[in-house]
């Protein structure tokens, strides 16, 4: 039986000889590498800069803190979808604000706007908002900016799964005020761990260099002490050392060299990471759609496609239709068992997870996150799937249909 795991991790020779020569001269806290690596993301999405942080939980939340610190609001907002990965919540709490959460649509699996213009009566309370590219399929940012222009909120992408996406010839991350991306281990540009802040402020940067030491006085883009060793002519400006002391309150969220590594490798193969990745999911799009009585028990995601726009695959949803003759977890189980791993496509967050019963949202109150949350699944089409994979994924979901 055939292996197929939901993600991979590209690890590449110079990684494996960039984190030897971080070993061996004991230098593996965020130095060069993660410098290094900072430049070659901002070059690559297109943006001013990159501030490499610890996840893309901390990349949410270190940029939503610099929304907190500039909003006027009392108790502010942050519009975010109801369903997405729960980080996308999570750092919305911990920088301060109740999240507005918003209904998504049912095929796109983004934010639905008529959802979002039924919350116009809250904007005046809200500092931001989120779009996430869910699953790497670009939000229609034109339209959704053209909606949210006469309340001033800030943007905060969140692309933690859309490395390389590309929405009307920029590539997602660089649209917004500030874009998030993760770098966790199944992710398109991997650094095990991690995540990024890129933005074109160059005070937003500064500030998140800041954040990510706890908040330090000294924030430089490249640290002479952690880069190459060297005496740092600012440290004992006035006699005081100031890396001791501290301009706002902070986070530990630091990269270090060792993930930096990682994730050169991976920026040094990213246009044949997202090639497999593209291809493995137009395959396996077209051999599904072409399965008799496919679209009879599910759906798949539409994707926006737009002008010098595209797609850049974190994975593959599979959506049962309504009224089949069985469940989302009957149809994963059967996958699971013949070796092909999955995932819950989420689920609402406030309404389906306990976490944030707190917020008295009911069932009921996010028709379309509610039912993805039962009737979604995503599975893998990262680089290290072969075309032979993909047919196999085909001819284990076609044997589960004859079933029925």
């Amino acid at each position: 039986m055939r292996k197929i795991p939901f993600g991979t991790i590209t690890l590449t020779q110079s990684a494996i000889d960039r984190i030897n020569k971080s070993l061996i001269a004991k230098r593996v806290s965020g130095g060069k590498y993660v410098n290094e690596f900072e430049d070659k993301f901002a070059d690559y999405i297109g943006i001013k800069h990159a501030v490499a942080v610890s996840s893309g939980t901390d990349a949410l939340t270190l940029a939503l803190a610099i929304v907190y610190e500039q909003s006027p609001i009392l108790d502010p907002q942050i519009i975010m979808p109801a369903l997405t990965f729960v980080a996308t919540a999570n750092a919305v709490v911990n920088a301060g604000f109740s999240p507005l959460f918003v209904d998504i649509d049912r095929y796109t699996l983004n934010m639905d706007y008529y959802s979002l213009m039924n919350k116009e009566t809250e904007f005046q309370y809200t500092a931001g908002i989120i779009p996430v590219h869910l699953m790497g399929n670009p939000v229609d940012m034109d339209y959704l900016k053209e909606l949210i222009t006469p309340y001033n909120l800030m943007v905060i992408e969140d692309a933690a799964e859309a490395h390389g996406t590309i929405y009307h010839g920029k590539k997602v991350g660089s649209i917004g005020d500030m874009g998030c991306f993760s770098t966790y281990l199944a992710h398109i540009i991997s650094t095990i761990d991690g995540g990024v802040v890129t933005t074109d402020s160059d005070e937003y940067a500064q500030i998140l260099r800041s954040l990510r030491m706890h908040g330090r006085n000294c924030s430089c883009k490249n640290c002479v002490i952690n880069t190459v060793g060297s005496k740092c002519e600012k440290r004992f400006q006035d006699g005081v050392d100031q890396r001791f002391l501290f301009d706002r309150i902070g986070y530990s969220s630091r990269m270090n060299d060792l993930e930096a590594a990682v994730g050169l490798g991976c920026l040094e193969s990213i246009d044949d990471i997202i090639s497999k990745r593209r291809r493995n999911y137009y395959h396996l799009q077209q051999r599904l759609s072409a399965l008799v009585d496919f679209n009879k028990f599910f759906y798949l995601m539409t994707i926006l496609d737009e002008y010098e726009t595209q797609f850049s695959p974190h994975a593959f949803p599979i959506i049962c239709n309504e009224d089949v003759p069985f469940t989302r977890n009957q149809f994963a189980q059967f996958l699971e068992k013949n070796g092909i791993e999955t995932r819950t496509l989420f689920a609402s967050i406030p309404t389906q997870y306990k976490a944030y019963e707190y917020m008295d949202y009911r069932l009921g109150d996010f028709p379309n996150a509610e039912y993805i949350g039962n009737n979604g699944i995503h599975i893998g089409c990262h680089q290290d799937i072969s075309v032979e994979d993909c047919d196999y994924i085909v001819q284990i979901i076609s044997k589960f249909i004859g079933r029925f």
